[in-house]
């Protein structure tokens, strides 16, 4: 999503405003730097793991799913040859591991020194089914790929651990938006693989309420459309518009919106420059798929069986889980070693967008870095 552009209305704005934009663009510009060290004997490399015979929950299969994945760093095995280093870092809807290597979050965690150093752990950064340059419709079959959601994913992030990349112990799962879910997925299916969790943005309950609303007016715009052809279309349907524009619209937060958009010329302007450019590389059948996923996700009556500590981070200005619900704080009670943070509102946080913003959370993580920490750890 594109950065907001602030609108000065004074000359004291205007000043304030610059000096605001030097302070954060000497912030990217160090992040970068860091950025850019963490790459230096750790770059990222990408693979694929093709994972073979893959059957999904509701019985469709795959001869051959591909799962893309990259990573930073290297195992660390201990002397049973258990890799105990290894992070597993898991992107939102729509999105793509590659979604990491960016100055405010890799910047902020993979240098040098900083809480997730590459040079000590081996961090892992996988595509989902149905997302950037893993298995999706867009490859060929469009509607008729299987009709995959959340536990799939799960179980095709864990086979390409243990298969391809020999890892059967993470240090760490943590996950942004549809990560996030997926980390508390991964704390009740397999409650002693992994030392710690972090789910960023989200809520361990069925998707409900606004946020069920929100997906399903995507849905339903595509599915209506004459021109999706029950999927078979040869052009991308008009209601592609109408999924970039919703995408656009719940990822960040009011006020911000507002300032990138303050008269009826600039808001018109701001989201078709937006469509424009999502338009040129998004495919209807992937985006129905992957806001359909979420259809099996419930882990509230599991919670109980997550065993490592959990740090769950959310932020006041998250449109799609917002704060005056209270689900975090009432849900996270029943994990036993579980706790909620809330982000609060300020300058620097992003909506739903706040997940990938690490200066924002990343105490509660070197916290949850400490509390976790086995006695043969990084």
């Amino acid at each position: 999503m594109s950065e907001p552009r602030l609108v000065p209305r004074s000359v004291a704005g205007r000043a304030a405003l610059r000096k605001h934009s030097l302070q954060l663009l000497a912030t990217l510009l160090a992040a970068l730097g860091a950025s850019i060290a963490a790459a230096g004997d750790s770059a990222v490399t990408e693979g694929d793991a093709v994972l073979k015979d893959f059957r999904f929950a509701n019985g469709e299969s795959l001869q051959e799913l591909r799962i893309h994945y990259r990573t930073l760093g290297a195992p660390v095995r201990d002397a049973h040859g258990v890799v105990r280093n290894a992070v597993l870092i898991l992107h939102g809807t729509t999105g793509n591991g590659g979604n990491f290597i960016r100055p405010e979050f890799s910047g902020q965690l993979f240098g040098a020194g900083q809480l997730l150093d590459a040079s000590r752990y081996y961090l892992i950064l996988p595509d989902g089914i149905g997302h950037g340059k893993s298995s999706r419709p867009s490859d060929g079959m469009k509607a008729h790929f299987p009709h995959y959601a959340y536990h799939d994913m799960v179980e095709a992030q864990r086979r390409l651990l243990v298969e391809a990349l020999g890892v059967t112990h993470l240090r760490l799962v943590m996950g942004t938006s549809m990560g996030g879910m997926h980390t508390w997925l991964w704390g009740e299916l397999h409650p002693q693989f992994m030392d710690a969790l972090m789910p960023l943005a989200s809520l361990p309950a069925q998707v409900a309420g606004r946020n069920r609303i929100w997906r399903r007016l995507i849905i339903d715009a595509i599915q209506n459309d004459p021109a999706w052809q029950h999927g078979d279309y040869t052009q991308q349907p008009p209601s592609l518009r109408t999924a970039e524009e919703m995408l656009w619209l719940v990822g960040s937060n009011p006020q911000l919106r507002q300032q990138e958009a303050p008269t009826l010329a600039q808001a018109d302007a701001v989201i078709d420059r937006y469509v424009a450019t999502a338009m040129r590389t998004d495919d209807a059948n992937d985006i129905l798929y992957a806001l359909a996923a979420s259809r099996d996700y419930d882990p509230e009556p599991n919670l109980t069986h997550i065993r490592a500590p959990l740090a769950a981070v959310n932020s006041a200005d998250d449109l799609i889980n917002p704060p005056e619900l209270g689900i975090l704080e009432r849900l996270v009670k029943q994990v036993p070693h579980g706790k909620a943070i809330m982000v609060p509102l300020s300058e620097q946080t992003r909506g739903h967008g706040s997940h990938t913003i690490a200066v924002l959370w990343a105490p509660y993580l070197k916290a949850l870095l400490e509390e976790s920490r086995p006695a043969d750890a990084p």
